[in-house]
């Protein structure tokens, strides 16, 4: 009997434990690949080097009242993926992530890293790219430069050495990841070497730098216009890609490595980031988040040569897309969602299509919309409008701009479903895809003509 007793005790401890190990997990790892956690492991880790104790931690993360969760604002960061494996440092990721605990979003913009942030076009060079500034000023000029190109007023900044994925992504056996096509690239200036095939598979670190580092194949083909050509397509990727880390570096197998994982961040990761005291408050409530409630976007604009025709490649901002798209991403996600209206809508919608079009499986049909009109608003107006006529939109993200819009059928919708969208939207093209996609059934991309 007492042997019995011990045994369900100790088995109770057990299960408390790998509770309390998977909770501290889940917060240093999204907080490292949401940006909010990635600080986390910083908080971890100086707990646990002060010798307070994962108790000690617990109960500060479980303190918290309502009326603390009310004091705490929005929280935005400045992600830098920097390379080190040239004679210079570059940026090659670029992102703002920001989190707030009180409506659970969290917004995640991409900046293209040849972005022109020059006082002068006839005279552009290199380093007028905002990717350069960093070897010239900081990380501290690359946030002044972000600052000015968004309109935000940022003041933490988060550096991360390349060498912090490939040793994530070795210590928890691999991560499962769609390869949205062929890769094959070869640089012997900066020694590497990409040679990935399209499709579901399991990416060590090294396939997992080249994936996200990939943009262009040796013979110059990159991604295709439906999924985001160029840069557009690798920052597609690196976002989809950071989902992905995070929703499999927390599985249960994982907990045991959380002290590895603590030092994988430690030292690869530098921040100016000083109160840690603010940070914690946010552990209890960045340990609820969803990634379902990750808003993504690209800062809108072109590609062009300056001075025109004859100069680099720069990519222009857009100015006032860019305001648009700011102002979409980071107030959005500070405003709680209109879930009664959006509920009565759907149902009312779903009821009275199911009766006139027999369209019984509109909501199971995943539909994703990508836009190239170069106008931000283009993108709000076609998902309200999906929603609003009861359709799942699975997935939405901005490509280069097209001139014509077009529905890329993708798992053998039928055209009656199909031809009903493009009426809906008074513009585009019907297509069908060449392979079936497990992801979404529909893409949308958003042209100029809409």
């Amino acid at each position: 009997m007492n042997l019995g007793v011990k045994k369900l005790k100790k088995e109770k401890s057990t299960r408390k434990k790998h509770r309390i190990l998977k909770a501290i997990l889940k917060v240093i790892i999204v907080i490292i690949i949401l940006i909010i956690l990635f600080v986390g492991g910083f908080v971890g880790y100086s707990v646990y080097k002060n010798g307070w104790g994962l108790k000690a931690l617990l109960q500060t993360a479980t303190g918290q009242t309502e009326e603390d969760l009310k004091k705490l604002e929005q929280f935005s960061v400045l992600i830098l993926g920097v390379s080190k494996d040239i004679s210079v440092e570059l940026t090659d990721t670029i992102m703002i992530a920001s989190y707030n605990p009180q409506t659970q979003k969290a917004a995640l913009l991409s900046i293209p890293r040849d972005t022109f942030v020059g006082k002068s076009k006839l005279n552009a060079s290199s380093y007028d790219k905002i990717n350069a500034i960093y070897q010239k000023e900081g990380p501290e000029g690359t946030l002044e430069k972000v600052n000015e190109l968004t309109g935000l007023n940022i003041k933490n900044y988060v550096v991360i050495n390349n060498n912090a994925l490939v040793e994530l992504v070795d210590e928890i056996g691999g991560v499962k990841f769609d390869v949205p096509m062929n890769m094959n690239y070869d640089s012997k200036h900066q020694d590497l070497h990409i040679h990935l095939t399209k499709g579901m598979q399991t990416l060590d670190g090294e396939q997992a730098e080249g994936l996200v580092r990939f943009r262009k194949n040796n013979n110059g083909t990159t991604y295709s216009s439906e999924y985001g050509n160029d840069d557009y397509g690798r920052m597609k990727t690196q976002r989809d890609f950071i989902k992905a880390v995070a929703e499999q570096t927390l599985k249960a197998k994982n907990i045991t490595k959380i002290g590895n994982l603590i030092d994988i961040v430690k030292n690869n990761v530098t921040t100016n980031i000083e109160d840690w005291a603010l940070v914690k408050k946010y552990i209890p409530y960045a340990v609820e988040f969803k990634m379902d409630n990750l808003e993504t976007g690209t800062i809108p604009g072109e590609s062009t040569r300056i001075p025109l025709n004859t100069g680099l490649w720069f990519f222009l901002a857009d100015d006032v897309e860019t305001e648009d798209m700011v102002d979409e991403l980071f107030t959005k996600i500070g405003t709680a969602d209109d879930k009664t209206n959006e509920e009565e809508t759907n149902t009312t919608t779903n009821t009275t299509s199911k009766d006139s079009n027999n369209e019984d499986d509109k909501e199971s049909i995943k539909i994703e919309v990508l836009n190239g009109s170069g106008k931000t608003t283009a993108l709000t107006k076609v998902t309200k409008q999906l929603k609003a006529k009861g359709y799942t939109v699975y997935k939405t993200g901005t490509t280069s701009v097209t001139s014509k819009t077009t529905i890329i059928n993708k798992s053998n919708v039928s055209s009656d479903i199909t031809s009903k969208i493009k009426s809906m939207l008074g513009a585009g093209v019907i297509q069908k895809s060449s392979s079936n996609s497990d992801s979404v059934d529909l893409t949308i991309i958003i042209g100029k003509d809409y």
